[in-house]
């Protein structure tokens, strides 16, 4: 017996290989989750007739309604419509009204239209046509047998989404189905280890509505809490109380919430007590100021900085005496309060946050070895500097975005103190 929910089907020999990543199948599981619609399948399959019939078919044993996304496109490797026709013993009827609508938008910037796009304006008998306000490509919405639906997406984002929202969550809401309304929030933490933060809330773990799953990356950890209820409303009554809870156990290490980033947050507080920002890096290369600069508004409180990633740079343009490079080294605590404390003079801000350190894979020695940064944060109330051991294993890039990390993190306790 089919079951009273919706399957994701995403097409494109792309995805398996790993060449892109698939937002669209994270994009329209979120959408799914605010109509209150159960899901419990993605599948990915490749640009091959057979195995994507085959895995239509077996969608419709399992499924109310399938969602498909890719192969829509005039080239031979857009396989969909027709392998979905195939699979279900249908025929394809052309639609010269869509057939005309194709060329007219394919002409309208002057180019000739190729034969090929026709293909497009062919649906399974008993199709109906799914329109793309911003692409050429089509999608349908259509019925193979009773109690089963499919509806396909083009891959192209924008133009999935806009179908989507426009044609789709209409149809998908005048169904029904619905078991009523998920909500999520991810909160963000920083300075504590997947693990150890599901030990300190493994009891929160065991509720049912709402619940508490960990998720953690380079860096970061978080944890998705997600409510059910008959209203959007309702369900963040639900959360409310448990985000609550799960701060208080946590404290600092909890920095933000949802679309938050270590750097919105930091500029958020210097925001908040008209302070501003300069930074200095070597190993990160400007990446601190890149996610600084990333941040809508950064303007009114990063002024900027200085990309000090030779001894000579660190001397004329931050001031770093030449007899303590020789003495501690670059990659030490000494020359990072020199360049934190230098940057903050020279641009005349609040604080100054530096780093310096040995992202590898050479140049790394017994004493100090790769994987060793220097961290400074200088700012009203005096300077101050971290050592921080990454490892060699985890290979330069993540040496790099894991120095950005803890930088900005130490910064953001700095802030904290003040406040």
């Amino acid at each position: 017996m089919a079951e009273p929910g919706v399957e994701i089907l995403c097409v494109g020999t792309e995805l398996l290989l790993g060449d892109i990543l698939n937002g669209n199948a994270r994009w329209i599981a979120q959408r799914l989750a605010s109509l209150g619609l159960p899901h419990y399948r993605q599948t990915v399959v490749g640009d091959n007739r057979e195995r994507l019939a085959m895995a239509a078919r077996e969608a419709a044993t399992r499924s109310r309604v399938l969602i498909t996304t890719g192969g829509l496109g005039p080239t031979p490797d857009d396989l969909t419509t027709e392998s979905l026709a195939a699979a279900f013993d249908t025929p394809l009827r052309e639609h010269p009204d869509l057939w005309e609508e194709i060329q007219a938008k394919l002409s309208s910037g002057g180019r000739p239209v190729a034969p090929s796009n026709r293909r497009q304006a062919f649906l399974p008998e008993g199709a109906e046509v799914l329109p793309n306000p911003l692409g050429s490509a089509p999608g349908m919405i259509w019925s193979p047998q009773p109690g089963f639906t499919i509806l396909t997406f083009p891959g192209v984002p924008s133009e999935m989404r806009a179908m989507f929202q426009e044609t789709a969550e209409p149809w998908l809401q005048s169904q029904g189905g619905a078991t009523g309304v998920f909500v999520s929030r991810v909160l963000r933490f920083s300075g504590i280890g997947e693990s150890n933060l599901a030990e300190q809330v493994a009891d929160l773990f065991e509720g049912a509505n709402p619940t508490v799953a960990p998720y953690a990356s380079l860096g970061d950890v978080k944890l998705r809490l997600t409510a059910s209820a008959s209203s959007a409303d309702k369900a963040e009554a639900l959360l409310d109380p448990l985000e609550a809870e799960l701060r208080q156990r946590t404290g600092a290490l909890c920095y933000g919430r949802d679309d938050d980033s270590l750097a919105s947050v930091v500029l958020k507080q210097l925001k908040s007590h008209r302070q501003t920002l300069a930074v200095a890096e070597s190993c990160t290369g400007g990446g601190i100021g890149a996610a600084l600069t990333a941040v809508p508004g950064s303007s009114a409180s990063f002024i900027g900085g200085v990309i000090a990633y030779s001894n000579a740079v660190k001397q004329r343009q931050l001031g770093v005496p030449s007899d303590q490079l020789e003495r501690c080294g670059a990659v030490s605590d000494e020359v990072a309060r020199a360049m934190a404390e230098g940057v903050r003079e020279r641009l005349e801000t609040d604080w100054g946050l530096a780093v310096t350190g040995i992202a590898g894979p050479g140049g790394g020695t017994s004493e100090k070895p790769v994987g060793l940064v220097h961290v400074a944060v200088a700012g009203p109330d005096g300077c101050e500097a971290a050592a921080l051991r990454f490892g060699e294993r985890r290979g330069r890039g993540a040496i790099q975005q894991l120095t950005q990390i803890r930088a900005l993190d130490l910064l953001r306790l700095r802030l904290l103190v003040q406040s």
